[in-house]
């Protein structure tokens, strides 16, 4: 296991689009959506604790989760949960790590992994991140992983690489593309989907801030004298509120001239909606995913449905139907409609306040 090599989980999202499962008190990384026992987070330590020492995690959270990731992740210490007073997006939260890591070990290397995605072949998927580390240490490069697409999904990030080495320079980042587009990367060959998975030498990362977010590393370097100090929570919270929200992809990965994408195949998915969730699910014999017990359907097709374990349900007459039942809300709403979650979450708390967010 390589001493200088780090693991830094972003944890700070609400999954609004789990609603009414996701709630701002217990958002989807600490929730057992898939139903396999463990939740996202769980998983996510898991994947990479074979190649990551228990102590070289860090988890970048919201302040509020700071007790639920160690709860879930009983192996850390309270240090390495480091708390965002607000959330301002992947490349404030990527570099509070990277500054943090500047300090205690300038050698260290890091994967960058969000808290809440689905990965089948996890010994393929170690063996990718290995060679990430090996190439990103030996030539200074920004890593990225990309994933061999099985779709027109218009849901994904899509990165264009320049040869189909297993290896590639980045030609270009597409955010999330119409139909017709996806149809047309898909059918080129030369698109992979952005899995939001990073690998890098905190060297590398700190200079590429250095160059295309100067103020953002400004800001960073600035807190450096105070980290793991008393001072730290106070100091952060001033850098947090002045910070300009944006992604590392925007932000760097699309400006930067050193980024390399290591592509594959090992079962990957964001499982960022309930409709990904029902395409993972076990199904029935008419394409139901549904819970094993407490659940009876009758002339429904199609459809999901998630209750709570102790309540029984009765669905007759439903296809192609989301049913998503809690202890204070229920949601039914056609698969095809499910992009208007968060239409339905602004109306319930126009009119109810936050008790059901």
């Amino acid at each position: 296991m390589n001493t200088n090599r780090y693991c830094v989980i972003m944890a700070g999202g609400i999954g609004s689009r789990f609603w009414p499962k996701s709630r701002q008190t217990m958002p989807k990384q600490f929730l057992d959506i898939l139903g396999t026992g463990k939740s996202f987070i769980r998983h996510t330590y898991e994947r990479f604790a074979p190649m990551i020492a228990p102590d070289h995690f860090l988890v970048v959270t919201n302040r509020r989760y700071r007790d639920l990731v160690l709860e879930h992740l009983p192996e850390l210490k309270p240090e390495q949960v480091l708390c965002e007073p607000v959330g301002r997006n992947t490349a404030p939260c990527i570099a509070y790590a990277a500054y943090l890591l500047r300090k205690t070990d300038p050698a260290a290397e890091m994967v960058v992994t969000p808290a809440d995605h689905l990965i089948l072949d996890e010994t393929t998927f170690r063996s990718i991140i290995g060679e990430c580390f090996d190439y990103a240490a030996a030539n200074g490069a920004l890593m990225t992983v990309g994933v061999q697409p099985t779709r027109p999904d218009t849901g994904y990030g899509y990165i264009q690489v320049s040869d189909d080495a297993p290896i590639s320079k980045v030609k270009c980042f597409t955010e999330k593309p119409d139909l017709a587009m996806a149809q047309t990367f898909l059918q080129s060959g030369e698109f992979f989907w952005n899995s939001g998975i990073f690998v890098w030498q905190v060297s590398s990362i700190v200079a590429a801030f250095a160059k295309y977010l100067p103020e953002h590393h400004q800001l960073f370097e600035q807190l450096l004298p105070v980290l793991r100090t008393a001072d730290e929570e106070a100091a952060v919270e001033r850098v947090f509120a002045v910070c300009r929200a944006v992604s590392i992809d925007y932000g760097i990965m699309e400006k930067a001239d050193n980024v390399f994408v290591r592509c594959g195949e090992f079962g990957w998915s964001d499982v960022g909606t309930w409709g990904s969730v029902y395409q993972h699910a076990r199904k029935d014999r008419y394409a139901n995913a549904v819970p094993s017990e407490g659940c009876y359907l009758y002339d429904t097709r199609s459809s999901l449905v998630s209750i709570p374990k102790e309540k029984v349900a009765v669905i007759s007459g439903l296809k192609d139907y989301i049913v998503v039942d809690t202890e204070d809300v229920l949601m039914i709403c056609p698969r095809s409609e499910e992009q208007n979650i968060k239409k339905y979450i602004d109306e319930v708390k126009f009119h109810n306040g936050e008790r059901y967010i």
